[in-house]
């Protein structure tokens, strides 16, 4: 069911629209769902391996069980399909993060694209456009490479 928005503006660290629906709020966890599926539907599905680690992602970073983690994603998914529009509002509240906020969605990031095995460029350029939408600047990127490269380095 397609929801249009009919308005939005931010609250603080929140996103608050209006449909015919009702409010709707989103905040920085949604937004870090909705970046992390977006990164892997780049290869046009996200693969179980992708899945495993957006859950695992979600409920360490944001300390979730995993009932809470898998609703979140859900919500996730069910959001942006029902509210396309919705892309362009949540780049708004992801100018509210820190720098290291943005760092560290840019490491999961990168760990979701990591995650099946394979670094599809449709994957990777899904996730510079997801970056670039939130405001990642290319200081942040470097850093969360280089991070994520340290993690994963043999004997490491």
């Amino acid at each position: 069911m397609d929801s249009e928005i009919l308005s939005s503006e931010l609250h603080g660290t929140k996103l608050v629209i209006r449909t015919d629906d009702g409010v709707r709020t989103y905040d920085s966890q949604f937004l870090v769902a909705a970046l992390l599926i977006f990164v892997a539907r780049g290869s046009g599905r996200i693969e179980p391996e992708e899945a495993a680690q957006i859950i695992g992602l979600i409920e360490s970073h944001f300390h979730l069980e995993g009932p809470e983690s898998l609703a979140l994603i859900t919500r996730a998914m069910t959001e942006m399909v029902d509210k396309p529009s919705l892309n362009v509002l949540l780049r708004d509240l992801g100018q509210t993060l820190s720098d290291s906020d943005k760092e560290e969605i840019a490491l999961m990031g990168l760990k979701v694209v990591a995650a099946d095995g394979r670094r599809e460029v449709s994957e990777i350029e899904q996730f510079n456009h997801a970056m670039e939408g939130i405001g990642i600047s290319p200081e942040i990127l470097h850093r969360a490479f280089d991070r994520y490269f340290e993690e994963t380095m043999p004997g490491n």
